[in-house]
């Protein structure tokens, strides 16, 4: 049996989202294959194993009485200290559900390397370069992957006024603004005019230092998945229907606020670029384990344009991701068996690798 720390919480606008993604996880992870250790990081940043996991993810980990923890730094015993560190529980494999900044973005994979602990999902810099939606565009574009035109501002919270002509000078309404490291559309908005830009860039600069802005495409909302290490293997494309004008927050997370099609309504050319697509662009940040993929099919002439990857995806009841396995014959519980497997593959061929000369 394998004793999986399953990390969730953290310090991120996603918090919530990873409370549900790690109640759904758990509940999908085989207890005749895995102990699972729940390990929760409060928004401060503290890590605890709460004393009631269904509680915990249910009124939240504040809330929640438990043990502090720690990632033992020793890659020969890899395990958390509890307490004041006078016992160690061993952990086999990391499953992080952790969405957004200080999760997704390359820094508790770095605590993991350091700790020779295998984990599920991407490295250290895809998980950088996922999570970065400047750097990820700029990586899309290296590789030769079409996307909608874009501008990235820093620092411009306090001249908000002159962005807005500086964008208008260079792109036509309507415009989507987004924090460049959230996810799951935290601080995302369209804006049709000058007031709706200056409202919405005030909000993103609220979350991030960087935002973007990306040109409108009258194209339909396509989301497939991608697993393995090595060779990748791309999941049936869904289309996401919401019933706002995009896909935001609440029709995400809300009961009966989309309508999700899968396998989507696509031309046989249309779900193979999908799908060539999906796999370029896991490739090409050098991922592993699992991503979301998420695309723009223009309406008039079929194009297909990557959106963004996503290297930690939701897990919850709703979410793109798990769907798009089901409807391509991979249920929950055996997903989430592959992704520990692809886990334990890659931590294998990594301490593989010489650490000398000699």
């Amino acid at each position: 049996m394998l004793t999986i720390a399953l990390i969730f919480g953290g310090r991120s606008a996603e918090h919530e989202v990873s409370l549900d993604s790690a109640r759904c996880l758990a509940a999908a992870l085989d207890p005749e294959c895995y102990r699972v250790v729940p390990v929760g990081i409060t928004r401060d940043g503290r890590w605890l194993v709460p004393d009631d996991f269904a509680s915990a993810v249910r009124d939240g980990l504040e809330a929640a009485p438990g043990q502090p923890v720690a990632l033992l730094p020793d890659p020969s015993r890899p395990g958390l200290l509890i307490g004041t560190g006078e016992r160690v529980i061993p952990i086999d494999v990391a499953f992080p559900v952790l969405h957004g900044p200080y999760g997704e973005d390359g820094t508790i994979q770095g605590l993991f390397e350091l700790a020779g602990l295998p984990y599920v999902g991407a490295g250290v810099a895809a998980s950088a370069v996922g999570m970065d939606k400047e750097l990820m565009k700029a990586v899309f574009a290296h590789a030769g992957l079409p996307q909608v035109d874009y501008l990235v501002s820093r620092d411009r919270g306090d001249d908000i006024d002159g962005l807005v002509s500086e964008i208008e000078a260079d792109f036509d309404y309507p415009l989507f603004v987004k924090p460049v490291n959230l996810g799951s559309s935290v601080g995302i908005g369209k804006a049709h005019d000058s007031d709706e830009l200056s409202a919405m860039l005030g909000v993103a600069f609220g979350f991030d230092r960087k935002v973007i802005v990306e040109a409108f495409a009258d194209g339909r909302e396509i989301e497939c998945g991608v697993i393995g290490n090595e060779q990748p293997e791309v999941s049936v494309a869904a289309e996401i229907l919401p019933d706002n004008e995009f896909y935001d927050y609440e029709a995400k997370y809300t009961e009966g606020r989309m309508a999700f099609v899968a396998p989507a309504a696509l031309g046989e050319a249309e779900a193979a670029e999908v799908r060539r697509v999906a796999a370029a662009a896991y490739r090409a940040i050098d991922c592993a384990g699992y991503a979301r993929c998420d695309f723009f099919v223009e309406k008039a002439s079929g194009r297909v344009l990557v959106n963004e990857i996503n290297t930690l995806p939701g897990l919850t009841e709703m979410s793109a991701f798990p769907k798009v396995w089901e409807a391509s014959g991979l249920a929950y519980p055996a997903l989430a068996d592959r992704l520990v497997a692809l886990a334990l593959r890659r931590h294998a061929a990594r301490r593989a690798l010489r650490t000398s000369r000699r």
